[in-house]
């Protein structure tokens, strides 16, 4: 039987729930730089309050809502004590799913689940997320940090986020428009972005190392060294490298008419397993692979991660992105200028592949 004769507050639990109150001091200003006009109030109310007033004005607003994590890229991000930029992937992997629809992310709330909260540390995973929230133009309304002691390490940390997004109903995208004969269009990725770091840290030689001690710092001390075959970088700027938000570029270019018949964010599953929900029944995606090579530039840290795990090319491209964050499927005469659109704007866009008659899955050129 417990012993309830001495008297135990909610701190000796291991729960600080005054500085908890100092790390929400500490990302107010962060969060108000995200806000929208249709944003009402301010963080620290029991729920986020956003005005649906401009919806009124579309013929039939379609609301469209996306959840995520970040997965086990935030284990390096721990072991490496770099939190800035995680927060952006969290967003990142909300936003670009529900861009894939056609829809404009509003809003973004944010789940932090720590061992034990220190303001400081916070506030650097949070800026992570207003950031993320000003790339894809979303407001951050809410969120939670919940300190879990007993459960996790107290520097141990993990994130969850959801966001909401609206379309109008005869503008929102549909990949039953894809044709045989359509071309694939693809923007790059920054590299790994959120999806394969089980993978990527076994080969790295982190998997079960813990944040701080010796062994750790050793390996961090490695990893930060620049390697010429990453690029000039080294891995552990390639592998924290954030994921890339594409909301902006891809907005621009539906909203000026641009005749897309559907796009796809390359996460988890990599391309085989992404695509291809971007299709039609009756086509498959025709993508340019011979052998190791895809038929546009991989990121060098991929393609070191890939060798060093010793993946076949269908392994491969069913675990990373192999350089493509987002795939645009347009007719072939509409390529020309929706390239050149893209182009202004400063992306890099290059072709992935074309939609043949077939069944609803993606195939390589070099498997035919």
């Amino acid at each position: 039987m417990a012993d309830t004769s001495k008297h135990v507050t909610y701190e000796d639990a291991g729960v600080d729930t005054a500085e908890g109150a100092r790390a929400v001091d500490a990302i107010k200003q962060m969060v108000a730089e995200t806000n929208r006009p249709e944003v009402v109030g301010g963080i620290g109310g029991f729920g986020g309050l956003f005005s649906a007033a401009a919806l009124k004005d579309m013929e039939d607003p379609i609301l469209i809502s996306g959840t995520d994590g970040v997965g086990t890229k935030l284990v390096l991000a721990q072991l490496l004590d770099r939190h800035e930029t995680v927060g952006q992937d969290l967003v990142a992997m909300c936003v670009n799913d529900i861009l894939a629809s056609g829809a404009e992310p509003l809003f973004f709330l944010d789940y932090v689940a720590i061992g034990h909260i220190e303001a400081s540390q916070m506030a650097k995973i949070v800026k992570g997320v207003a950031d993320g929230c000003k790339l894809a133009g979303c407001a951050l309304v809410g969120g939670e940090m919940a300190e879990h002691p007993g459960v996790m390490r107290p520097d141990d940390y993990d994130l969850a986020g959801f966001a909401v997004g609206v379309v109008d109903r005869p503008k929102m995208i549909d990949p039953a428009n894809v044709q045989a004969g359509d071309v694939i269009l693809g923007l790059p990725s920054t590299g790994v972005h959120s999806n394969g770091y089980s993978l990527a840290r076994k080969v790295i030689g982190v998997d079960g190392m813990v944040p701080g001690t010796p062994e750790a710092e050793a390996k961090r001390a490695e990893l930060e060294v620049v390697r010429e075959d990453l690029g000039g970088v080294s891995l552990a700027d390639a592998l924290l490298a954030p994921t890339r938000i594409y909301v902006k570029p891809v907005l621009e270019l539906l909203r000026g008419g641009a005749p897309v018949h559907a796009l796809a964010h390359i996460t988890g599953g990599g391309i085989t397993e992404n695509l291809d929900r971007a299709l039609s029944k009756n086509v498959d995606a025709l993508v340019t692979r011979d052998g190791d090579k895809m038929g546009w530039s991989v990121p060098p840290v991929i393609t070191y991660i890939s060798q060093q795990a010793q993946l076949a090319p269908n392994e491969a491209c069913k675990t990373f992105n192999m350089g493509v964050g987002l795939c645009i499927i347009c007719a072939p005469e509409d390529e020309a200028n929706i390239v050149a659109a893209l182009e202004n704007m400063g992306e890099r866009p290059f072709r992935v592949g074309t939609c043949v008659e077939g069944t609803g899955k993606v195939v390589y050129t070099d498997e035919q």
